[in-house]
């Protein structure tokens, strides 16, 4: 028989269990469609997840050696990134901040005039804020406090707003820690308990209390007769005719399929790091030229106070919990971790002024030193994992002014055997004077020592959770991959739903906004 006339396994395959993929897929299954959801990363549920970071084959994702954690961390020239990788993607491990950007963050970049996006996703954002059980926080904790009384000191209090957040937190008529039945989709949807508070949001939720992905969207999903398969890897997209209007082959570390449609939804990175190889490989070798192409940063910076022996544990509350306004363009929020989760502080190190580069690493090594000649218990103390998340408030500054990289599909010279993603382009701004000002304030207030992230001091690398672009939204393949309806230039059958179309920086934690993208781009698709 003729490969134009084998049946089809399914209608769509989605690559990418996260926001874009587990939203298209119950968006789909309601319409009627029969669906495929392919992730490499694990299922987890809150008796799997580690009790401590310190557990790092069962934390981290590393592919080379086989770990199959959830937390993936991977370093460029110009970024050092953070992201999830599970069934349900990012919303393992996210914050489980959902909040809406200013109206200017669509104003830059080539997505920028193809609709009024601020009024055309009002009522997405709606929709998934009810889907996610959005809330504004009801737990603050000492953190929150220090962010709001140095924001007061600095003349900019009246900012201080709690966070919009998808966890099921009690109200006046709940216990915390209860199981109660669904609180959110009429008993379709799983039990839930009631929030704690013990900040662990970011390293899995242990108590079932956060309404990640597998709690609604995907959940439902699979009640639909979605198949969901973990622990699979997407290899190669092979499509059957010469603009996929015949369907696509999907080889994958598993089992083969023929599908109708095909969506990528594997993040960033994954969507980028796929399509650079099929791109190379020649299966999918009309894809514009702009892959990679309009990559930002969020342009972010993480920031914090150290109070060695602090009375109050730092890490009671959400993972955000709360957030500020320095000004129109910089945007600062309280956040935390569970007090079993100090392994990140052999990511911190003293803050330092200066300009970014080697001067910066002198004066960073002559701070330390001074603090060890002087006060060398304080720098151990400094310096110390043991009670790390307890006695630190981090504060995540994301900014709205443009900057962005690139991405391309290289080798690299200390690897010259196979190609990988790298970055291009010039260096997005480590050192935000708002950020820094803001740490030193607050250290002198509270009695404590002002913290920076040691990749941004000594490699000029800033770090991010919200690696956004490489697939721009545009109206032409000339200055973009995808048109304003998601769909790929040069490709039938095959959409793009993921950060990676986003094409500016917005200011904020970007899940929601993935949300609403996702959302409008499913209502294009008519029922099967």
């Amino acid at each position: 028989m003729d490969n134009q006339q084998l049946p089809f396994d399914f209608d769509y395959v989605i690559v990418g269990s996260g926001f874009g993929g587990s939203i298209s897929a119950f968006r789909l299954s309601e319409k009627g469609y029969k669906v495929a959801v392919i992730e490499q990363g694990q299922r987890w549920t809150p008796e799997k997840f580690p009790k401590k970071s310190w557990h790092l084959k069962r934390w981290l994702w590393i592919s080379p050696i086989k770990w199959r954690g959830f937390f993936s961390m991977r370093i460029f020239r110009h970024a050092f990134i953070l992201h999830g990788c599970a069934v349900g993607g990012g919303s393992i491990t996210y914050a489980n901040t959902l909040l809406r950007p200013k109206e200017g963050a669509f104003q830059s970049g080539a997505w920028s005039k193809l609709a009024s996006w601020h009024q055309e996703l009002d009522p997405h954002y709606k929709t998934a804020s009810k889907m996610l059980g959005v809330i504004e926080n009801r737990i603050l904790g000492k953190s929150d406090r220090i962010l709001k009384e140095t924001a007061e000191s600095m003349g900019v209090g009246h900012t201080f707003y709690k966070t919009q957040v998808g966890v099921f937190q009690a109200d006046e008529t709940q216990e915390r820690g209860k199981l109660y039945p669904d609180p959110y989709f009429g008993g379709a949807g799983p039990a839930r308990n009631t929030c704690i508070g013990c900040g662990g949001c970011m390293v899995g939720c242990q108590y079932n209390a956060k309404n990640s992905l597998d709690k609604n969207y995907l959940y439902l999903a699979e009640k639909n007769g979605v198949q969901v398969l973990a622990e699979t890897k997407v290899q190669d997209v092979i499509p059957m005719s010469e603009d996929g209007a015949a369907g696509y082959q999907v080889i994958t570390s598993g089992p083969q399929f023929r599908t109708q449609k095909i969506i990528f939804s594997a993040s960033a990175l994954g969507t980028m790091e796929l399509l650079f190889s099929l791109k190379e490989n020649g299966h999918l070798k009309n894809l514009s030229d702009c892959l990679g192409d309009e990559v930002r940063t969020n342009s972010e910076s993480l920031v914090g106070v150290r109070i060695p022996g602090s009375a109050e544990n730092m890490s009671d509350g959400i993972a955000i919990g709360s957030g500020i306004y320095v000004d129109d363009k910089t945007h600062i929020e309280a956040t935390r971790y569970t007090q079993q989760a100090n392994l990140m502080a052999l990511m911190t190190t003293l803050m330092t002024r200066g300009t970014p580069g080697i001067g910066r690493i002198f004066l960073w090594l002559r701070g330390l030193l001074c603090l060890l000649m002087r006060h060398p218990i304080q720098f151990v103390r400094l310096h110390w994992p043991h009670r790390w998340a307890q006695e630190i408030v981090i504060f995540l500054c994301m900014q709205t002014v443009d900057g962005k990289i690139r991405m391309r599909w290289k080798r690299n010279w200390f690897w010259p055997f196979s190609k990988t993603l790298v970055t291009e382009g010039l260096r997005i701004p480590t050192f935000i004077p708002a950020a820094n000002d803001f740490a030193f304030k607050a250290a002198e207030l509270f009695g404590g020592t002002a913290m920076s992230m040691s990749s941004e001091i000594l490699f000029n690398i800033p770090s991010t959770a919200h690696i956004l672009g490489g697939c721009p939204m545009s109206d032409r393949i000339e200055t973009g991959v995808v048109n304003h309806r998601h769909e790929v230039f040069g490709y039938k059958n095959m959409l793009i739903c993921d950060g990676s179309i986003v094409s500016s920086n917005l200011g904020v934690n970007p899940s929601l906004t993935i949300c609403a993208l996702t959302e409008r781009a499913m209502g294009f698709i008519p029922k099967k």
